[in-house]
């Protein structure tokens, strides 16, 4: 491999660095009060091998995976599936405004009902209260939800295999790019643990943020998805 082909491997490994699965949830650990920094790294060498994975298997099955996405094209019923996917996604993200989810959640306290399932999750996900098993779930559906979105990485997969480097190869560099990808998490990790004095202030009032906001967020995020599957969708079916 060229210097030329290193480089822009390395760029398109720091751009993917940045995505909500590889730094939105690691932030959101970090910022915790108390964190656990056993739930973290096993957070990010989930999703490291999640992507590892994903890229031997394109790296190797191109050609195979090329001929079934073919063969589905033009498929009505799949695009009418994808279509009602993206709509209820769409709709389901009204559920995450930030006004609705505070009504609800004082109708919860008034009735006397104790956290919501969302809130349940996240005190499994952070804190003292983490379970490891939540944290791997939560690896393995972030790299799902955002893998087909990852253009640089499906990129970087597309500059490796036109290098046609053996398979050891192939294996070693897509495993020094997800390196890369959670290096910024793992960087943000030592700065908490060993400078904890200096950046756990900071780190806690955006906590308190994105605890304000991870409702709207989640919304966001949601309807979004939604909308460019549908779209993507609708293309197909009313064409």
């Amino acid at each position: 491999m060229t210097l030329v082909t290193v480089s822009a491997l390395a760029s398109l490994a720091l751009l993917d660095s940045t995505s909500f699965g590889t730094l939105g949830i690691p932030v959101f650990m970090l910022v915790q009060t108390r964190i656990r920094v056993a739930a973290l790294l096993l957070y990010l060498a989930t999703i490291s091998v999640f992507y590892w994975v994903v890229g031997l298997v394109l790296a190797f099955g191109a050609h195979e995976i090329h001929g079934y996405a073919r063969a589905l094209e033009g498929n009505r019923g799949l695009d009418r599936v994808q279509l009602a996917v993206g709509v209820g996604l769409f709709v389901l993200s009204f559920r995450y405004d930030k006004k609705q989810a505070a009504t609800r959640r004082e109708r919860r306290v008034a009735a006397g009902a104790g956290p919501s399932r969302h809130e349940r999750w996240k005190a499994s996900l952070v804190g003292d209260n983490a379970r490891l098993g939540v944290v791997v779930t939560a690896a393995f559906g972030a790299g799902l939800v955002e893998v087909a979105s990852m253009l640089p990485y499906l990129g970087a997969v597309g500059v490796i295999t036109q290098a046609q480097l053996a398979a050891p190869a192939v294996a070693g560099v897509l495993a020094a790019y997800v390196l890369v990808m959670v290096a910024p998490s793992l960087t943000l990790l030592g700065l908490r643990v060993l400078a904890h004095r200096t950046v756990e202030p900071a780190m806690v009032r955006l906590g308190v943020w994105i605890e304000r906001n991870s409702d709207d967020a989640l919304g966001w995020i949601i309807g979004i998805a939604g909308f460019l599957v549908a779209a993507d969708a609708a293309g197909r079916v009313f064409a």
